[in-house]
């Protein structure tokens, strides 16, 4: 194993890849559970501040909405900004390991719904992190 593989590999549980045929459970599901949950756990921070930087650069409309709007602006961002949701799955991506990225690549399209799915949760989960911020303009120019 790389030094890469095993800075990666301490940085999150440890994974044995041959758990990824877990009994009732498809590859994809076991995918994201032992490989998705853990590395965007470990991201977390900065993927919170990547929507921060998102909505800072859309005015800060989205620091005036009411919570529940504010679910559906992530998940519109993360659904409908394709540019913002390449950056996000590359914030993920980054952090696999060559295996699993050979894995990754069997099903992309399946994993990566997985993977905005799990990002939203996780930034919804995390809204109370997303206040009022002054500094953004909030007219155009």
């Amino acid at each position: 194993m790389n030094s890469r593989e095993t800075l990666l590999n301490k940085m999150r549980p440890s994974i044995d890849v041959k758990f990824l045929k877990i009994k009732n459970s498809s590859f994809e599901e076991s995918f994201q559970n032992v490989i998705l949950r853990p590395i965007i756990k470990v991201q977390t921070s900065l993927l919170v501040q990547a929507f921060k930087k998102y909505a800072d650069t859309h005015k800060g409309v989205f620091y005036q909405l009411r919570p529940e709007k504010k679910t559906t602006y992530i998940e519109n961002a993360i659904k409908k900004d394709q540019k913002f949701r390449n950056f996000l799955k590359g914030i993920i991506i980054g952090m696999f390991t060559v295996e699993e990225y050979n894995l990754y690549k069997l099903n992309s399209s399946s994993l990566n719904k997985r993977m905005m799915n799990l990002v939203f949760q996780r930034l919804s989960e995390n809204l109370q992190l997303f206040e009022y911020r002054e500094d953004v303009k909030t007219n155009s120019h």
